[in-house]
C-alpha cells in the first residue's frame, strides 16, 4: 500500500471519504467526513490546544484502501497520536478500511507512523473504539510482532436498546416497575391534552431550532458549564453539518405550545444515535424529559430503527428504559 501524510482536509475527497466509511468495519456519524473536519476546526471544542493533525491515506492501485485520522499531541507527559475526535465529543472512534484490508492495513501503518513521523511520538493513545471493532486484536497483535507494550482497557459503557418494530414488546422487556411508570406518564401527558410531539422536518431552517435546542440544554447547570463558546461554536458546526447530509434527527415535546424537552440524534445507518437533550425545568409536573424519551423510542419501533444507542455513560435513566450495556475501549501501544 501506498501510505501518505496529508496536512489539511481539503487534500481528500468528502465523497471519497464517505464512501469508504459506508464499507469500514465502524460505520459511525462521528467518523463522517464532516464530524471530523468540523471537529478539526474547532480541535474538540477547545478540548485540545497544541494538536497537529495526521491524516494518513493508504491506497492500492490508484484506490483508496484506508484512513487512519489522528493527531499528534502532549498528552499524560508523553507526545501521543490520538484518533482525531479525541475524547469527550465523539462517542465512536476508529479507522476506516474494510474489514478485507483491515489487518494489513493497520500492520502497515504503524510501519509507516514509525518510519515518517520518527522519534515525534511515543505511544498510540486510542480512545472510544467500539468494543466489537476488529483494531483491537490487530493492535494487540502487532505490538507484540514489535515488542512494544499494549494495555487495552474498558473507558466508558454505552447502553444499547435492540428494537424489533413492536413497542409493546419493547416494554415487556423492561422492568415492571418501570414499564408501569412509562405507560403511566404517557397516559398522562395524552390525557391532559397539553402535550405534542414534534419531529423537526429534514428541510426545516435549523437555525432557530439549535437556539431552542440550547435553551433548553443549558437548563441542566453542568451542561451550561460545559456549553462554553467554543464548544458550542463546535456543536453548531456539527448540528448543521449533520442537517445538511440529511441524518440529524431532533425531537421536542411541547406543553401549551412551548417547547418543553428536546432530543438531538443522528438518524444513521437504521439506528438512533442518542447525542444530546435538554429540558425545561417549567412543566416538571408532566414529565416532559421522560415521556420524550418513551415517544422517541416508539417512533423508532413504528419506524424501523433496530436499535436505540445511549451511546457514552452510565446514568441511571438509560437502564430503566431498557439500557443493555456495550463498551468502548481505551488502547495504548508504547514504542
Amino acid at each position: 500500500m501506498d501510505y501518505r501524510l496529508l496536512n489539511d482536509f481539503s487534500e481528500i475527497d468528502p465523497h471519497t471519504w464517505n464512501d469508504l466509511l459506508s464499507e469500514s468495519v465502524s460505520d459511525t456519524p462521528f467518523l463522517r467526513y464532516e464530524y471530523q473536519h468540523a471537529w478539526w476546526e474547532h480541535l474538540g471544542g477547545g478540548e485540545w490546544k497544541d494538536a497537529k493533525l495526521v491524516l494518513v491515506t493508504a491506497h492500492e492501485n490508484g484506490k483508496l484502501i484506508g484512513i487512519a485520522p489522528l493527531f499528534l499531541a502532549e498528552y499524560e507527559s508523553q507526545p501521543a497520536l490520538l484518533l482525531n475526535g479525541s475524547i469527550e465529543i465523539s462517542d465512536y472512534l476508529d479507522v476506516i478500511v474494510r474489514a478485507e484490508d483491515h489487518a494489513r492495513f493497520i500492520s502497515g501503518l504503524l510501519d509507516f507512523l514509525a518510519s515518517t513521523l520518527t522519534d515525534s511520538w511515543s505511544r498510540l493513545d486510542w480512545y472510544n473504539l467500539p468494543d466489537n471493532s476488529p483494531t483491537l486484536a490487530a493492535l494487540e497483535v502487532e505490538s507484540a510482532k514489535r515488542g512494544w507494550t499494549h494495555l487495552e482497557e474498558v473507558y466508558r459503557p454505552t447502553p444499547r436498546i435492540a428494537l424489533n418494530g413492536d413497542f409493546e414488546e419493547y416494554l415487556s422487556r423492561v422492568e415492571k416497575k418501570q414499564r408501569h411508570e412509562i405507560r403511566r406518564k404517557m397516559r398522562r401527558v395524552a390525557e391532559s391534552g397539553r402535550a405534542r410531539f414534534h419531529i423537526v422536518p429534514k428541510d426545516a431552517d435549523i437555525e432557530p431550532e439549535i437556539e431552542t435546542f440550547f435553551q433548553l440544554m443549558i437548563q441542566d447547570p453542568n451542561k451550561a458549564l460545559f456549553l462554553k463558546d467554543v464548544m458550542r461554536d463546535q456543536f453548531i458546526t456539527t448540528v448543521r453539518a449533520a442537517h445538511q447530509y440529511g441524518y440529524l434527527w431532533l425531537a421536542f415535546l411541547e406543553v401549551d405550545g412551548v417547547k418543553a424537552a428536546a432530543s438531538l440524534n443522528f438518524d444513521y445507518k437504521g439506528k438512533l444515535w442518542g447525542y444530546n437533550s435538554g429540558v425545561s425545568r417549567d412543566y416538571m409536573e408532566l414529565s416532559p424529559g421522560w415521556v420524550l424519551m418513551a415517544y422517541v423510542i416508539q417512533w423508532c419501533c413504528e419506524n424501523g430503527r433496530y436499535e436505540f444507542d445511549f451511546m457514552r455513560g452510565d446514568e441511571e435513566y438509560k437502564y430503566r428504559f431498557g439500557g443493555v450495556n456495550r463498551f468502548v475501549m481505551r488502547v495504548r501501544v508504547g514504542r
